[in-house]
């Protein structure tokens, strides 16, 4: 990741210059380590997830949950995980072996791509785009072509009707999505994640978004929802049917990926919710630059206040973002699910009006001022 610990990096630089290493090889590997970084965090939160689901789960059915493999049952997905991978991969005699194959990549690859334009914190980002804010619209696009793949490549009309379930959905909603994150912009007065964090901060706890924009806010939440297919909008896996969807013909770690995928959409749309609505890193506490000054006295002008300062912004966002996710786990144990035509009704009939509404007049307020 990028940090705000710049004497740190011009350390490290005048390091590999005096061992002979070009500043074309340290900007390569500066940016391996970090995406390497982003990765593994990324992969750690989704096991984290997991867990939490099964958890919260357990504890709103009044259940146990997992608590045999490590303590509290911690490591339940990481056995879950290394099963996957154990056991046998199945590819159907007449189905298309390329597009089989090739399904699961599509899915999960432009969801890993979406965490280069998130800020966990003021520099803490591993590419601060003008467009981000779009270019996580457009990989986002990509994941219908997966499942359609998936679902045509299985040979199965079972699998190949919840590839079309599943991309219409994905379409459905993304415009309300989209539409939702213009407003946001328009705001803002720029598309990059870190200039709509700012446009936050400069009022405080009252400067968020999910003030100023309520509307919106709901629309994104329940498009989210329903992009990452999470209850009651998990249609693409099973409505009145015992089938998994576009996902039956799978085994092994290709059937994990979809899983893996779906859990790391949620996890970026809880993000992008913490970025664009409540704020980001920001925690709007008027008096938290002189509490670091108290909590660090020998070093308030050094790299041990700029250290504390990113490893604070980073809690505040992964703080609020799985405050989001405690609610959408919440969410699926309390809505029933929804039927196909009520799903398409709500996303094309009801939040797509008001979406394109709130931009109309966010934008005719823009104007106004």
């Amino acid at each position: 990741m990028v940090t705000g610990t710049k004497d740190f990096e011009g350390r490290i630089f005048d390091l590999f210059d005096e061992l002979g290493v070009s500043s074309d090889s340290f900007e390569l590997i500066r940016i391996l380590i970090s995406a390497f970084s982003l990765i593994v965090g990324v992969t750690i939160g989704v096991l984290v997830i997991v867990w939490l689901e099964r958890k919260i789960s357990a504890g709103i059915q009044q259940r146990i949950g997992p608590e045999y493999a490590g303590p509290l049952g911690i490591i339940q997905s990481m056995a879950d995980g290394i099963k996957l991978l154990l056991k046998e991969d199945i590819v159907p005699a007449r189905g298309d072996t390329w597009l089989f194959n090739i399904g699961p990549a599509v899915v999960v690859i432009p969801v890993f791509m979406s965490y280069l334009i998130i800020p966990f914190g003021q520099d803490v980002i591993l590419a601060d785009l003008n467009i981000g804010v779009f270019l996580w619209i457009a990989i986002s696009s990509i994941v219908p072509l997966g499942l359609l793949m998936a679902g045509y490549g299985s040979n199965n009309k079972y699998s190949f009707l919840g590839g079309l379930r599943a991309a219409a959905q994905s379409i459905s909603y993304e415009i309300p999505l989209a539409l939702c994150i213009l407003s946001v912009s328009l705001l803002s007065n720029s598309l990059s994640t870190i200039d709509i964090v700012q446009a936050q901060s400069q009022y405080g706890f009252l400067g968020w978004n999910l003030w100023r924009q309520p509307i919106g806010f709901i629309a994104f939440f329940i498009s989210s929802l329903a992009e990452c297919e999470r209850l009651p909008f998990d249609l693409p896996e099973a409505e009145e049917e015992l089938v998994a969807g576009y996902q039956t013909e799978y085994s092994g770690i290709k059937f994990g990926l979809f899983y893996v995928g779906s859990y790391l959409n949620l996890l970026v749309s809880s993000l992008f919710v913490t970025v664009l609505y409540l704020g980001g890193w920001d925690l709007s506490i008027p008096f938290l630059p002189q509490i670091e000054r108290i909590c660090l006295p020998w070093d308030s002008s050094g790299g041990s206040l700029d250290t504390f300062s990113v490893i604070l912004e980073i809690v505040i966002t992964l703080a609020k973002s799985y405050f989001f996710l405690f609610v959408s786990i919440m969410t699926r144990w309390t809505l029933p699910r929804v039927r196909i035509d009520n799903l398409l009704d709500l996303g094309w009939k009801f939040l797509l009006p008001i979406a394109l509404g709130n931009l109309l007049l966010t934008a005719a307020f823009q104007l106004f001022l």
